[in-house]
């Protein structure tokens, strides 16, 4: 930093008479070039007066403070011999370097003689504020050469406090010279110290603490930390869970604690257990050491009524909301699902003892009395009964030999079951339908061949068909009673006769075969071929004529109808009887009224015939 080159106006006056009165020898010695050491010794000779005892070593030796014709480099030669200063103004430190910039010579003038102060200081108005140190509260009362030493003079007083302080530090140095990082200067015994910038923040209770209590003999550097330093003697746990106590407890109060047993631990405390004592699982003798016993066993096993036969996992089975109940055993885990009616089922109506495994696993165990079969059908009774009811049983009879089907379904198992045991019933249709058996056993035990589940009447799987007597046309309508008189069925004839003779207009003259004639269709109508079956054949006119008109007594049956012309044209005979009875010789069978040509013995010709003789076709009576 540069210095002010202004100068005290009394020194300038002084200079600029002495000015006036050497200038014309001045000038004339300044043309003589004369040595280094005249020049000397002349400017001693103009020095303006003798030096202050503290330069008095620089008497004549000008140039140790001046340059020649060059005021303003004085400064720098004060700054090489003062450095500390000059280190001050550089710095902008101290008071030198507080100060406005401005030449040494403003405050402090030389050649005044040996006993001048250079450097004089009014210790009534110095501004210690433009210092590096301002003074407050009790420094302000303070005499200065408490801190400034006469020797050492006014600018090198001890800026730290343990230099004024040091016999009252009780800290005999241990924490520093930065006294005043706790105490003011209000008061040397007050201490501002924060203990929330420490790694040890003061909350709860160690806020009203006296320091004391913590940092013994007033060394408070290095102090323990850790609880166990101080509450030794209030560790009930005799040091079994170390020296971390703020883990449970808290700075507000010991006695009580902050821990958090479901989340510090790994047996978190539900139901009961929150409002048991501490030491009903931690013994005294224990202190709540770690390993505490978790195993339910170990705090009830006083009350295991199954004497340990379960294990010691209680809490399968129990919970913390209470020993006795609820339980919470999840009986699906077991070899026997608990479901229907037995969920609702008390335990100990299975379980005789209090130990549980003893239970049996079969119905049987628990439902001999309810056996109606008495053992009959094995111990596997859930193959027929259900969870849902003892009585309703959900048997599916399509696993057996004998599938119920129509109305077999609906029929009530005593029905065919006539005991309890259910094995003795027997398969066959018979067994059952015995008294059914309108046929009086004559067809055989096999009544599914015609009957089946449907329907016992009628027989619906009856195959006529396959019979040796096949009903077709109005057979497979008519009743069986019809042509079976009873039930046995057997004593039916097969030859129309049996059930026909009252319809035999022919009076058993055609014999029994009725079906040479007759059909299914209809009795009235016949398949008769009189040309085949007769030594008559019917041609032209005799096809459309009635079967009455030739057989006059249909009773007296067929076969006596005549042949001859006559017996039924002898009213059309208009010869009488002339020619004979021979009519076919002349007539034909297309008309009676047309003859046939032919020659005579006397040798008349008589007129062709109209139409010649047709060919025999078979021929069918009117419906």
């Amino acid at each position: 930093m540069s210095v002010a080159r202004a100068s005290l106006p009394g020194r300038a006056v002084a200079r600029g008479r002495a000015a006036r009165w050497i200038a014309p020898w001045l000038l004339a010695a300044c043309a003589i070039a004369a040595p280094q050491a005249a020049a000397q010794g002349f400017e001693s000779a103009l020095s303006p007066g003798e030096l202050s005892a503290p330069h008095a070593k620089l008497d004549g030796d000008c140039d140790k403070c001046h340059v020649r014709f060059d005021r303003s480099a004085q400064d720098g030669r004060c700054m090489d011999c003062h450095k500390d200063v000059a280190q001050d103004l550089r710095s902008r430190a101290g008071l030198h370097g507080r100060q406005p910039a401005q030449a040494c010579r403003t405050c402090h003038t030389e050649h005044k003689g040996r006993g001048a102060r250079i450097a004089a200081l009014d210790r009534s108005t110095f501004d210690h504020a433009k210092t590096s140190f301002a003074l407050r509260d009790a420094h302000l009362k303070t005499a200065c050469t408490a801190c400034h030493a006469p020797a050492k003079g006014y600018r090198l007083p001890a800026r730290d406090c343990s230099t004024c302080h040091a016999k009252q530090d009780v800290h005999k140095g241990s924490l520093g010279a930065r006294c005043n990082d706790c105490h003011t200067e209000a008061s040397w015994r007050q201490a501002r110290f924060d203990h929330a910038k420490t790694r040890f923040a003061l909350t709860g209770r160690h806020e009203a603490a006296a320091c004391t209590a913590c940092h013994k003999d007033a060394h408070y550097r290095d102090t323990p930390q850790a609880c166990h330093a101080c509450h030794k003697a209030d560790d009930r746990h005799k040091g079994r869970f170390g020296e971390q106590c703020e883990t449970c407890h808290a700075t507000s109060d010991w006695k009580s604690t902050r821990f958090r047993h479901d989340a510090d631990t790994r047996y978190p405390l539900v139901g009961r257990h929150r409002l048991v004592r501490c030491e009903a699982c931690h013994a005294a003798g224990n202190a709540y050491v770690q390993k505490a016993p978790t195993a339910c066993a170990d705090c009830h096993r006083g009350a295991d009524p199954h004497k340990g036969s379960l294990g010691t996992d209680c809490a399968r089975c129990h919970t913390e909301r209470a020993w006795k109940e609820p339980v919470r055993f999840d009986h699906a885990k077991t070899a026997f699902p608990l479901a229907g009616r037995h969920v609702a089922v008390a335990c100990k109506s299975c379980h005789l003892g209090a130990t549980f495994k003893e239970a049996a696993t079969t119905c049987a165990a628990c439902h001999a009395r309810n056996d109606v079969h008495q053992g009959a059908l094995g111990d596997r009774c859930g193959d027929c009964h259900s969870d849902r009811g003892w009585k309703g049983a959900s048997f599916d009879h399509a696993t057996t030999r004998f599938p119920l089907v129509g109305r077999h379904a609906q029929a009530a198992c005593k029905t065919c079951h006539l005991s309890a045991a259910y094995r003795e019933v027997q398969r066959e249709c018979s067994g059952c339908h015995q008294r059914d058996d309108t046929h009086a056993g004559q067809l055989g035990r096999a009544c599914a061949d015609c009957h089946d589940e449907r329907a016992w009447k009628p027989a619906p799987k009856f195959d006529h068909a396959l019979a040796p007597f096949p009903l077709l046309g109005l057979h497979a309508r008519v009743a069986c009673r019809e042509c079976h008189a009873s039930a046995r069925f057997k004593d039916a004839g097969t030859d129309c006769y049996a059930c026909h003779a009252k319809a035999d207009k022919h009076a058993k003259t055609l014999g029994t075969a009725c079906a040479q004639c007759h059909n299914p269709r209809t009795w009235k109508a016949w398949d008769f071929d009189h040309d085949r079956r007769t030594r008559f054949a019917l041609e032209g006119r005799h096809r459309a004529i009635a079967c009455q008109a030739c057989h006059a007594k249909p009773a007296e049956a067929h076969v006596e109808a005549p042949t001859q012309c006559y017996a039924c044209h002898a009213r059309q005979d208009v010869h009488e009887g002339s020619y004979g009875r021979q009519c076919q010789q002349c007539h034909l069978e297309s008309s009676f009224r047309t003859i046939r040509s032919r020659s005579t013995t006397s040798g008349v010709a008589v007129p062709d015939a109209v139409a010649p003789r047709t060919a025999v076709s078979t021929w069918r009576p009117a419906s």
